[in-house]
């Protein structure tokens, strides 16, 4: 009895390394990009670069969806055809430090968009890869990955809040609110914003190490040679929940990227301080981390058409917050929290049932592939539309309509719940039938 105890204890645990594989992944990212917006539009006479929106969009929005576009071609068929998936990741997180510290040292528009496209080539495939290669590595994916992917929102919040208050601010006091502490900033700020992007290259130079010796081997799954794996990854739209979610997936990442878009002018706009602005929104965070806690009982008791259905639903409701008008400020910095349910039930959910789905040999392609319509059609798609119900809702001379922007999200959040709701059919059951058969 105590040998079958041992026995399912070890089954059931989960490497440490994944953590820390998940830690140091997001923290690479959540480092820079939170602020990237402001170091980049800062006039040169305070340290900024001075870039203009449409420049910034280019640099943030585009480079990321080429980055997100290329990965198929690139990683998924490096990580399942000719390198071990730990060695792909580390060799991409070395290119890809490399290029963000050498980032750090431009000054002109034309460098960093050339030199952030590069880097989204070498770091948006790994989003994928770390996803793939943590799921490969669990006895029980569907209840133990939620855990490991939350430790990515941790590390998210934690370099969000300790790089501005430890490098941007003085005199820190204690407070009662989120982030906490608070001080006086630095009238050098802008140009020491920058330091994140040196500092998110070293850190990924030093994650790659630790991915080449220190994350566990995991092994390629040949097929003859000659077979391209993102290949067989795009032959999965051949299978109608795969088909579905994808279709869902882009609508839902459009809004998504709205989201980051607009939300902080949009808190603005409504009167909430610039300080609390940041605060406020990572109440998503916090809210995603207790989502992803119970992501794993909850997709084993609902199953993932009601779950991924209830994550699209929370992209309406969210939007519904808000776009209506006369709710307290309080009620819409509430309503923060959805946001991180709705990241959780949705795409959460829709990584592992990639997973579960896809072939063992073109997994992580499968994984790049879904990652391109979150990360690369989606923002695509959303940058021209932001610029254009920006247009349309806003009179001449006047202020932008957020109430009649956020119920057009909303609505589009609608149409993907309804998409899910009506189409979507849980594929991996059949497997699990025919399995319990044999």
């Amino acid at each position: 009895m105590t040998t079958d105890a041992n026995t399912a204890d070890t089954l059931h645990r989960i490497d440490p390394r994944l953590y820390v594989m998940m830690f140091l992944q997001y923290a690479v990212y959540g480092l820079w990009l939170p602020i990237a917006a402001r170091f980049l539009s800062a006039d040169r006479a305070v340290g900024g670069l001075g870039f203009s929106d449409f420049q910034i969009g280019m640099i943030i929005a585009v480079a990321g969806a080429i980055g997100a576009i290329a990965a198929p071609f690139i990683a998924g068929q490096l990580a399942d055809r000719y390198f071990a998936p730990h060695r792909c990741l580390a060799v991409l997180l070395a290119v890809g430090g490399v290029i963000k510290f050498v980032t750090a040292y431009q000054t002109t528009y034309t460098a960093w968009l050339w030199l952030s496209i590069a880097y989204a080539i070498a770091y948006v495939p790994t989003l994928s890869l770390t996803n793939s290669l943590a799921l490969a590595h669990l006895s029980d994916p569907k209840r133990q990955f939620p855990g490991v992917r939350a430790m990515g929102t941790i590390a998210w919040i934690t370099v969000a809040w300790v790089f501005p208050m430890v490098w941007l601010q003085t005199g820190l006091e204690f407070r009662w609110l989120p982030p906490f502490f608070t001080g006086q900033e630095l009238p050098d700020a802008p140009a020491r914003m920058i330091d994140s992007v040196r500092v998110a290259g070293v850190i990924s130079v030093a994650y790659a190490v630790f991915c080449w010796f220190g994350l566990p081997h995991t092994p390629l799954k040949r097929r003859p040679a000659g077979k391209l794996a993102f290949a067989g990854a795009f032959a999965l739209f051949r299978r109608r929940s795969f088909a579905i979610l994808v279709c869902a997936s882009l609508m839902v990442s459009v809004i998504h990227c709205l989201y980051f878009v607009q939300m902080s002018k949009f808190l603005a706009a409504i009167g909430l301080s610039d300080a609390y602005i940041m605060p406020a929104m990572s109440l998503g965070q916090f809210a995603e981390i207790l989502a992803l806690a119970v992501l794993g009982p909850i997709l084993s008791r609902l199953g993932f058409r009601t779950v991924i259905t209830l994550g699209a639903f929370c992209y309406f409701l969210k939007y519904a917050f808000f776009g209506t008008v006369g709710l307290p400020l309080e009620v819409i910095v509430a309503a923060q929290l959805i946001h991180g349910f709705s990241f959780a039930f949705f795409f959460a959910a829709g990584f592992i049932y990639v997973d579960r789905i896809a072939p063992p040999d073109v997994r992580y392609s499968a994984q790049t592939v879904f990652m391109l319509v979150i990360l690369g059609i989606g923002p695509l798609i959303a940058g021209p539309l932001n610029g254009l119900l920006s247009e349309w809702y806003t009179p001449a001379g006047g202020k932008l309509d957020y109430s009649m922007f956020w119920y057009t999200a909303a609505g589009v959040g609608l149409a993907a719940t309804a998409l899910v709701a009506a189409l979507f059919r849980d594929e991996t059951l059949k497997k699990l039938t025919k399995n319990s058969n044999l």
